[in-house]
Formats: C-alpha cells, structure tokens, sequence
C-alpha cells in the first residue's frame, strides 16, 4: 500500500510521454555520451514500425545514450551493458514507440500545433537566455551545435511535446477516485503497531576458529565476480577556458541598452497565481466561484491543486508570455489587483490567472546600469570567442587532426591519467588523487575506446571545456586473491559467527512463541545480548518518503498480532527478533485533510494509468509492429558484440 502511494507519476512510460529524454539534455546543458549528443534521426536498419513510419536503430541508439548519460547522474559506476541488462533499452524503445505513435495518431485526429507555441517554448528554455535574461538566437546554436542537434529536430521534438501533451494533460486531469475507495486506504494510514524488537549481535557468541585456506580459496572460486574491478579507461585530456574578455565600446553599451528598452525602460511585474483547467465549463464555473465569493486557493483545492501547484509568484510579462502564451499575459496584465482573468485558451488547457498583486519598476537611466552592460557584453564577447574556439577544435578533429596535433595548435597542455573508474578513482595505483572534473569527463567518454577521435567535452555550465581521448580500456577483470584475501577472511568469519547467531535467535523465538515474556527469553538466551527494546509506529510513519524506515519496524507491518519473526541484520552482523503485541485501527474521518491528501494521491496514480492505457489504445489503432531480431542485433552491438542476460 506505502509503495502504491509513492508510484505518483513514476512510470517510466508516462515519463516519456511527457517529455522525451533528448529534450532534457537541452533544457538541463547535459551532454550525451562522449558529449556528442543527439543527432540527426534515422540511419541503420528498420527496428519497429509505427503507422507508416520506420524506427530506425540509429534513432533508438542516440536516445539509448542520451539515457544513460541522464541516468549516471544518479548512478557514475553505470555503464551501457548495466544499462541495457537492467532494461534501459527496452524502456527507451517503449518511451519512444508510444509517444511517436500518440503524436501521429493525435495528428490524425485534426490536433495540430502552431509555429508560435514551439517558439515560445523554445524561448522558454533557460539555455538559450542571453546576458540580460532573454532568449538569444546566437546562444541557442551555439547550444544546438554543441549538442548535435538542429534547430528542425528540436521544433520537431517540441511539436511532439506539445500535441502529446494536449491529449494526456486532460486524460490525466479526469482521474477523480470516490472517497467511498480512498477514506478506507487513508485509514491505513492512521493504523498503529506495537511491540519489542530485540537483537542477537554476531559479535556477542564467542569467536570460533578462523577460516581454512581450503574455504578461502574455495569461496574466492565460486564468488570472484564479487571481487571483480569495473572496466577501466586511461584518459587524455587538457582543460581550457574563456579568457578575459575585451571591453565593449561605448557605442554598444547604447546600442544594447536602446535594444533592451523592454528591460531598463519603466514597467510592471505582478504577483499571480493561475490555474489550467481541461475545458472552458470548468474554467468559467471556477471563475464564477472566485467571483462568487470563494477563495482561489480555496476553489483551487476544491477542484483537486494545491497551494504550491496555484502560485506563480512576482513575474513579468514577457516571461509569463513564454511559459503560457502572450494571450494569457495580456489578460493577466490587463486585470486590476484583486481579481481574476476570464478563462484564456492555452496549450496545456483554460488558464484562469489571479492578480494578488501589482508592482510598478522604475526605469534605469543607462548611467546607472551602463557597468552592468559592460559586464555583460564583456561576458557575452568572451563567451563568442569560446565558442568560436570549440567550433574550431570540433572542425580540426573532423577534418582528422589528432588529440597532440589540437593540443599543440591550440597550445594547451594534456594530462594523463592512470587506468580510472567511472568515479575517477584508480585501483592499485598508490597517491592517487582524483581531480573534481575527471569523473565528469570519464562519463563522457564511457563507451570509447582508444581508436576513437577525441571529443570536446563541457565541464560545468559550460564556461570551460576540455578535449579528451581515451588512451586506453582495461577491461573488468577479478581482483586478485591476494589482494581481497582479508576482505574474505572477514565475510567467512562474519557469516560463521551469524550461523551461531541464528540458532540462538530461533530458541528465543520458539520461547517467546510458547508464551515466555521477549525479555525473559533474551535474560535466558545462555549469552549476554542487549534487552529488546519497544516499538511502535504508524503507517502513516513509513510513508514519508524522505525517512529511512529500519527493516525490523517494517517487518511488523507485515505480521499477524501475536506473530514472532526473525530478519537477518545488514551484513552478517545478527539477527532481529520482533514481536508484534497489539495492532490498533485508524480512523481517517477524523482527519479531512489526510484523506484529501491521499485523494490527490490516488488521483494522480489514476490519472497515470489512464495516460498508458490511452498510449496503448491509441498505438493499437496506429499500428505498431517491431522486427524482434532488428532490436536483438542493436541490443548485442550496445553490449559490445555479447549477449543480454536473460
């Protein structure tokens, strides 16, 4: 049930529905593997088939990296054959497969999206901001570039986007769970355990004898893949930067300042809340509820959205006009403090805007802001120049040169590293230490070996760069017996001590479950243990997301009242026994705000699971057929030429 509360959102299908992972490395400035990033579309043979359109294996193997770059953010030491073992490139061909076959079936229903709304979506993309804070042209191809993509993909992306999320949004919003279902689940929530836990310490039966060489040697045989060093790379790379920067001219610290008059001229900024409703019924029947005299955020919360969801804050127009759309600025704008928009069709739905607030901002003669321009202009000029230097090292290793022949024409200077692990550690190499960007640009390079060409990676926000090479692959390897024999010693020597420990924890449990007291049955263990302690917790306990829960208070939550279990401490160390005494219902009508909580919960779980059987129903009348042994030959090549585990 706690995991049924946490699922919210988290399908890996409905991710990718909403938003497919390339756009993700532009929005957040992560590079894909060996920073190349996506590109162009298409290539290789025939994968699957969606409608009249072929997925091709070069496609599915772009987004395949893409995702594995996003995903060692969490997780460095991931590489493409744990990713693919583990599903990954089954998840990227669902993802994508489902969301093209959504866009064109969406289009066959008449939805469109106009050039207007991709670009104010690509205007909302904080990568392409200039200096000033607004969109700029020359900084978004230059991102582009640098991720291997072209302006068309990314329109195309984002008109994908869109139209997906004009169906799924209001799919989604439908979900409404009848509280006759959700007060019975919220009541779990309030439910209350208690009883004792005690523990039997491995440490605590004597030390018994130490492990034969025979046993050694013989767990070493059957375990050495436990002991095995990761696939390692010696890289080569050199670091260089954006210089100093040439001062702009006064003539262009005026001509930016008259081009910025929007920014540094006289305006207003406003405190807003907003909410989108799925039809224009509901919008205007909110609308006559505010106006009627009900709160918005009380009307909001009727209708299923938080305070958090609600509020925009202080914001400008021009921004609001690019999250939106400048139609639902212009009615935010036009409204006096106080009041509420008539509903604005957007992309995403009806908007309905609140003002709280309205601020005016005087303007800013250019003597005052004149060093602030400077400033930026110097960047910006800076910025250019760096630019022009990546495209030029880009250009030379296309064109063939060699990592020493762009180090020398450059005139940089190259570092060799030691054979390394995704985290930039080197095993068995003494003084080692790591440099802070080295794991970032091993990550880079995860899948090249010494016969590709060098790369310019980003570090950062991009503000250095580095041109890498790896020198050469040591391939994962165990580790040698000499080398983990005390980490072996010390795992037999545990496991044996827990045996022992195991059979004093199973006479305690036959005790206590004959009716001897927990504590009388520890006093009487026959060795000296900690007394067990008391217990107690609710559901509601172990559904908080950001606490560890401790094994043994779980467990209780899966026992019968009166029931007597053991569980297996962390690393050999002992043996739990828990007692589980009385079990104590809870009651959620007591408490509105716990069931509305956990109907907004349900809500959203079944919103998630309209919006999959809506991709499945719709790729069905689409079409979709997948050529198994395409998917096979592309899965052995991301492996390196192996086999997937089965």
């Amino acid at each position: 049930m706690i995991t049924f509360f946490r699922k919210a959102l988290s399908s890996w299908l409905v991710l990718g529905l909403l938003g497919l992972v390339m756009i993700a490395f532009i929005v957040t400035g992560v590079a894909g593997p060996g920073g190349r990033g996506a590109a162009p579309s298409g290539g290789g043979e025939s994968i699957a088939k969606v409608g009249s359109e072929r997925i091709g294996a070069g496609d599915i193997r772009r987004r395949a990296q893409n995702g594995l770059a996003q995903a060692r953010q969490q997780d460095q030491s991931l590489d493409m054959t744990r990713f693919v073992n583990e599903g990954g490139l089954d998840q990227t061909i669902g993802q994508y497969v489902a969301a093209r076959a959504m866009e064109i079936w969406a289009r066959a229903q008449g939805l469109a999206v106009s050039p207007k709304l991709v670009d104010g979506e690509i205007a909302s993309i904080g990568a392409f901001n200039g200096p000033t804070g607004k969109f700029d042209a020359n900084i978004m191809r230059q991102v582009l570039n640098q991720q291997r993509m072209t302006e068309a993909m990314l329109r195309t992306e984002l008109a994908g986007d869109a139209i997906r999320k004009q169906l799924l949004i209001p799919v989604a919003g439908a979900a409404k769970v009848p509280l006759g279902i959700v007060t019975p689940y919220a009541s779990l929530l309030l439910e209350a355990r208690a009883g004792s836990i005690g523990v039997v310490p491995s440490e605590a039966l004597p030390a018994g004898p130490p492990p034969t060489e025979a046993e050694v040697a013989a767990f070493y045989a059957k375990n050495s893949g436990r002991y095995a060093i990761p696939e390692r790379r010696a890289i080569r790379y050199a670091i260089f930067g954006r210089d100093e920067g040439v001062a702009p001219t006064e003539a262009e610290v005026a001509a930016f300042y008259k081009a910025n008059a929007s920014v540094y001229g006289a305006r207003e900024a406003r405190t807003l809340q907003q909410i989108i409703l799925p039809d224009q019924t509901a919008a205007n029947a909110f609308v006559a509820k505010v106006r009627g005299g009900t709160s918005f955020t009380d009307a909001a919360k009727a209708a299923g959205f938080t305070a958090a969801d609600t509020a925009l804050g202080e914001i400008a127009r021009d921004k609001l006009a690019a999250q939106a759309s400048p139609a639902v600025a212009a009615a935010a704008f036009a409204a006096p403090a106080g009041q509420v928009t008539q509903p604005v069709k957007a992309a995403l739905g009806f908007y309905v805007i609140k003002v709280d607030a309205v601020k005016p901002v005087a303007a800013r003669p250019l003597e005052a802001v004149r060093g602030e321009i400077a400033a930026s202009l110097t960047k910006q000029k800076a910025d250019e120049r760096l630019a022009a230097r990546v495209a030029a090292m880009e250009d030379a290793i296309s064109g063939g040169a060699s990592f020493d022949d762009v180090v020398k024409a450059q005139k940089l200077t190259a570092v060799t590293t030691p054979p390394v692990l995704a985290n930039g550690l080197a095993p068995g190499v003494a003084d080692w230490r790591t440099p802070p960007e080295l794991p970032l640009l091993v990550g880079q390079v995860t899948d090249a070996t010494a016969d590709d060409d060098p790369i310019v990676a980003t570090i950062g926000k991009g503000e250095r760069y580095a041109l890498v090479k790896v020198a050469q692959v040591v391939p994962a390897a165990p580790a040698p017996l000499a080398q983990v024999r005390p980490q072996i010693v010390d795992g037999l020597t545990k496991a044996h001590a827990a045996v022992r420990a195991k059979a004093v924890a199973e006479a305690i449990i036959a005790k206590v479950k004959a009716g001897t007291p927990m504590a009388q049955a520890f006093a009487a263990a026959g060795v000296k243990l900690p007394a067990p302690q008391p217990a107690r917790a609710r559901q509601a306990d172990l559904a908080q997301a950001d606490r560890q829960v401790p094994p043994p208070l779980a467990l209780m939550f899966s026992m019968r009242q009166g029931d007597t279990k053991l569980l297996a401490a962390p690393q050999a160390a002992g043996w739990f026994v828990v007692h589980l005494d009385t079990v104590t219902p809870g009651d959620a009508r007591t408490q509105p705000s716990l069931i509305d909580a956990t109907r907004n919960q349900f809500n959203r779980v079944t919103g998630e699971e309209y919006i999959e059987q809506f991709a499945n129903a719709a790729a069905k009348e689409v079409g979709v057929t997948r050529d198994d042994k395409a998917i096979a030959r592309l899965r052995a090549e991301l492996l390196g030429g192996g086999t997937a585990e089965q």
